[in-house]
């Protein structure tokens, strides 16, 4: 049968992955602040984790990683007990997402133009 078991492309947006390399072996990218972003909107690191498809060990690592890395915790947790845990960003925490994300489109609004002109360069069978 002609298309069954085929699955559908993805459509492909161009754009740009953005990694800030602050001090040697502290990096944070697209990963971490989906992470903390979805842990401010969730309430939860276990939520967070599953909205990406992430173990709650990997999340609570990179959590770890991130309070280690910087002046004060990003994550505040709350432990559970008979009304649940939760977490929620510190003002550290909402101030990395909001800065990391301001770079981020200022340098895709930058890239922007750079980006449609490499295109421009590929084959018509890649675009």
């Amino acid at each position: 049968m002609p298309g069954s078991g085929q699955r559908k492309k993805a459509e492909f947006a161009p754009g740009l992955l953005l990694r800030l390399d602050l001090a040697p072996g502290v990096r944070f990218g697209p990963g971490k602040a989906r992470l903390l972003e979805l842990i401010e909107s969730e309430g939860s690191i276990s939520a967070a984790a599953r909205a990406m498809k992430m173990s709650y060990r990997r999340a609570w690592l990179l959590i770890d990683e991130m309070d280690a890395a910087f002046c004060e915790p990003v994550v505040a947790r709350s432990t559970g007990g008979r009304h649940g845990g939760g977490a929620r960003l510190t003002p550290l925490g909402a101030s990395l997402v909001e800065e990391y994300r301001r770079i981020e489109s200022a340098a895709l609004r930058d890239a922007d133009g750079g980006i449609g002109r490499l295109r421009g360069l590929l084959r018509a069978a890649r675009r």
